[in-house]
């Protein structure tokens, strides 16, 4: 896994539970690398899950609670980080369907080992989406939080359905259905 993820996952944790809480879940873990990241970096899966398990030890917030809020503020983080991929987009479905045939692509061309999840999206007929995820690393609330940050960057009012589907070649698979809010009268 890159690290630009566990830099920003130490971030988040620094700035949303403290430095402190940071420097225990870093050294509960008993990671390889000792915590210690870089951007450019690649580092095992299991080190941010060990990450998140002590974090939801330590504050008593379900991991995948913690996971889908690390990835509404990872969204936001890769705004301001990588301002290019969000040139010209105007709503949270334009900026989903780029992810797997432009914002990857891009990502492959700095980061040639990443192992990115397989997105793919179709709009509806009620002018909402559905987004396939395919992993093998199995960070599907990543991906639904980065959703839910994507829908809130572009203070988009959509309903966000997960179906968790069937595995497939030992790859976690899940649908996201978006659809628009009936405005409230």
């Amino acid at each position: 896994m890159k690290g630009i993820v566990f830099v920003e996952f130490l971030e988040m944790v620094d700035e949303k539970f403290g430095y402190d809480v940071t420097e225990e879940i870093i050294k509960k873990s008993d990671l390889a690398s000792g915590g210690a990241y870089t951007s450019i970096g690649t580092y095992p899966h299991g080190e941010i899950v060990a990450l998140t398990k002590n974090l939801s030890a330590i504050t008593n917030i379900e991991a995948d609670i913690l996971v889908k809020i690390f990835g509404q503020y990872l969204v936001t983080r890769f705004q301001t980080l990588f301002p290019k991929y969000f040139e010209n987009i105007d709503d949270a479905l334009t900026l989903l369907e780029n992810v797997n045939d432009y914002i990857h692509v891009e990502v492959r061309k700095l980061y040639e080992d990443a192992q990115l999840p397989e997105i793919s999206t179709q709009r509806t007929l009620d002018e909402g989406l559905i987004l396939n995820y395919k992993s093998a690393r199995g960070m599907g609330d990543l991906a639904e939080g980065m959703i839910l940050g994507a829908i809130e960057i572009f203070g988009a009012k959509y309903e966000l359905i997960r179906e968790d589907l069937q595995e497939q070649d030992n790859c976690q698979c899940i649908m996201f259905t978006l659809k628009k809010k009936a405005p409230i009268n």
